[in-house]
């Protein structure tokens, strides 16, 4: 088995093309991604926290404004995290006062403190809204509403925070599927199988000894990856080493679990030239719907399940979790766990229609 390990390692790492999807590609964009830095557009992501006055003229005209976006994000804690992690410029409340107080509303803005300058243009929008439905506002400053902003001291949450997890996540997608395809398919063709049959080497071996080659080299992708986006744009390690060694053992798990995909493709390919459009139905919508560039969240509502059934979405779920919130490996325990599941579904599949020869 060490043989085969050190062999394969020699073949992946003479190979362009593995080097390429596994670390080329994945650094090309988490370069792009890293300069464009973290803008949002031109308009206003808002929230509506719970228990604003949801029936008042004034929070039925803010939903008619163009330039603000209002999210749907749940409850207080799925607030919170939308503030933490920059996906909302503030999250507005409308207090209605007791009768004969003035002002009749009472706004509050809850914004990060990286986004000041937003937040008083978001300020300055309500003020507008305010002016006009209330025509003498000019002589009586304040007696519709009045708007008080409250910062948040809370980490910045950069796009490379985003993008780096969903490029880790690809490059293990990508290694998983077509490198464990085309490596058997072409074992299996080339009669080396056959020829490992001839000698004291069991099966288990041969399997093992070349995932544990594609791990260690994946592995040191990884690291790369990771090290690059920390020192290079500043991507978020939470708790340091102990957040690098967590999300490597997620990357483990997540590449075991795709390699079972690429045991799939290699048996049902007819040909070398058939594996590639077999791969690609299994990773281009894991690629395009598993928040791999951008989050699910921008997707239309009726394709947001379908997103929500991939492996990958959880396993980028669980990779931004261990990195920017300083989460655990019990903490996405729900995240891994659904990986498993997929990981024992898969090869269940692939030990049915594996072929030796």
């Amino acid at each position: 088995m060490r043989a085969i390990i050190k062999a394969s390692l020699q073949a992946i790492f003479k190979s362009p093309s593995a080097v390429v999807f596994s670390i080329a590609f994945p650094l090309i964009f988490i370069l792009v991604f890293g300069f464009i830095g973290s803008g949002r557009g031109y308009r206003l992501n808002v929230a509506s926290m719970p228990g604003s006055d949801t029936t008042s003229p004034l929070y039925g005209i803010l939903h008619q404004v163009s330039i603000l976006k209002w999210v749907d994000v749940g409850d207080t804690t799925d607030l919170r995290s939308a503030l933490k992690e920059d996906k909302i410029v503030a999250a507005i409340k409308i207090e209605k006062q007791a009768a004969g107080i003035t002002p009749q509303y009472k706004i509050l803005l809850e914004s990060p403190s990286a986004e000041q300058e937003k937040a008083k243009q978001l300020q300055s929008i309500l003020y507008g809204v305010v002016q006009g439905m209330d025509p003498q506002i000019q002589q009586r400053i304040g007696s519709l509403a009045s708007v008080d902003i409250h910062f948040d001291e809370v980490r910045d949450y950069k796009m490379i925070d985003f993008i780096l997890p969903g490029q880790l996540g690809f490059s293990l997608l990508a290694a998983g599927v077509f490198g464990t395809a085309f490596v058997f398919f072409n074992l299996r063709q080339t009669l080396v199988l056959k020829r490992f049959f001839a000698t004291p080497v069991n099966r288990s071996s041969i399997v093992l000894g070349e995932a544990i080659a594609r791990m260690i080299f994946q592995i040191t992708g990884s690291i790369v990856i990771i090290g690059i986006g920390y020192f290079a744009f500043g991507f978020t390690l939470i708790h340091g080493w102990l957040t690098l060694l967590e999300m490597l053992v997620v990357c483990m798990l997540g590449l075991m679990v795709f390699m079972g995909f690429g045991f799939i493709v290699s048996s049902v390919a007819k040909n070398e030239s058939s594996i590639p459009p077999f791969a690609n139905l299994i990773t281009m919508p894991q690629f395009l719907l598993a928040g791999t560039f951008f989050s699910i969240d921008n997707f239309p509502k009726w394709l947001q399940p379908v997103c929500k059934i991939l492996p990958l979405t959880y396993l980028n779920e669980a990779l931004r979790s261990i990195a920017f919130d300083g989460s655990n490996l019990i903490d996405v325990k729900m995240d891994l766990l659904i990986v498993c599941g997929w990981g024992i579904a898969v090869y269940i599949i692939a030990a049915r229609v594996f072929k030796w020869e």
